[in-house]
């Protein structure tokens, strides 16, 4: 392990925030997509001391014992303190404006929940497929060790469910539940598949669904429901989160073999190293007869035969270009669903995460 240095946001001098969102627009603003990055940045400034009471809030979880923090802690905290989108707590922020809820104790919590609950996926994620960048930072397993991380992300999830069952209806505690066991059996089905490398379109829709689309779902559904709209809101607000859940794992995707790493603060061709299936891979390996059995070798070499030769093989198939075309169909069918939700500036709010979802480069 390196020498292990304290988490964003621990000093006495209070956390250190990062406005939420600016980056995102300043990134669509070099991207060429100016418009997109005028939009998100009139939702942050709409949004401006919700997001910051939310920073806040998640800088604040371990800053009060500073030096008293376990490993376990200290291994969540370094992740969670890592400037992220928060795209997945902004969901829940703009359901429940939706039925004109502000950002009361309860609609806080979840928001942080739904935030919490995906920090500890990465924090298990990164152990399982070994991966040693996180946010253009180590991760906590390089930083504190496998099994740090491993409590660090179990930590996280008690949080989540502390808070959920504090604040909200217990069906929505039910719900969380439900969607961490999806989650759980969708990185199982996508471990037991690891290394073989058998493209399958309904495998990685199964994993994709699980792993990344329920949580979407859980919370736009969460956020709607505490603000009490009526249920064909709450419909549409599921099938929402689903196609946008879709079309963000497939940008990630994309992103993976269109990156070196530096850009978008992972592994670069992380994926494609560990054999994992995603959706590049599988149109790739369709067009391109020999290219599975390729794979497939260079991963039994352990992935150091995973280089830019190859990646660049499997950019020429178009497998990329196709996976953000069928993001972008997913993302029409999110905003169709928005589109049935009740009219202003939530709803065009919502509309403008999933363009974000969407253009996103990292």
């Amino acid at each position: 392990m390196m020498d292990t240095p304290a988490p964003r946001g621990l000093s006495s001098a209070g956390p250190a925030l990062e406005p939420t969102l600016d980056p995102l627009a300043s990134a669509a603003t070099r991207a060429g997509a100016e418009a997109l990055g005028a939009r998100l940045s009139e939702l942050r400034d709409w949004l401006a001391d919700d997001l910051d009471a939310l920073e806040v809030a998640l800088l604040g979880l371990h800053a009060e014992r500073g030096a008293a923090l376990d490993l376990a802690e200290r291994s969540a905290a370094w992740l969670l303190n890592r400037p992220g989108k928060r795209i997945r707590p902004l969901c829940v922020l703009l359901a429940a404006r939706l039925g004109g809820r502000g950002l009361d104790r309860t609609v806080r919590d979840l928001a942080l929940a739904v935030e919490l609950v995906h920090a500890a996926t990465l924090l298990h994620d990164d152990v399982i497929d070994e991966g040693t960048d996180r946010r253009g930072a180590p991760a906590s397993r390089v930083l504190y060790g496998n099994s740090a991380s491993i409590l660090g992300g179990d930590h996280l999830l008690t949080l989540a469910l502390r808070r959920v069952a504090q604040t909200a209806p217990h069906g929505v505690l039910i719900a969380l539940l439900d969607v961490i066991a999806e989650m759980v059996r969708a990185e199982a089905l996508q471990l037991e598949r690891r290394g073989r490398f058998e493209p399958s379109r309904t495998a990685y829709l199964e994993v994709i669904h699980g792993k990344t689309a329920a949580l979407f779902r859980w919370g736009l559904w969460a956020g709607g429901t505490v603000a009490e709209l009526p249920a064909p809101a709450l419909a549409a607000l599921a099938e929402a989160g689903v196609a946008l859940g879709m079309a963000f794992q497939l940008v990630d995707d994309a992103i993976d073999l269109e990156s070196d790493g530096a850009a978008s603060g992972k592994t670069p061709f992380a994926d494609l190293r560990e054999g994992k299936l995603t959706w590049p891979l599988v149109v790739a390996v369709e067009r391109d007869a020999g290219l599975a059995d390729e794979i497939r070798g260079r991963i039994s070499e352990g992935g150091s035969g995973i280089d830019e030769t190859l990646v660049a093989r499997v950019r020429r198939t178009g497998g990329v270009e196709a996976t953000r075309a069928y993001a972008a169909e997913q993302a029409e069918i999110a905003a169709g669903h928005i589109a049935r939700l009740p009219d202003g500036e939530a709803r065009r709010a919502l509309q403008t995460v999933v363009l974000t979802a969407l253009r996103r480069s990292k």
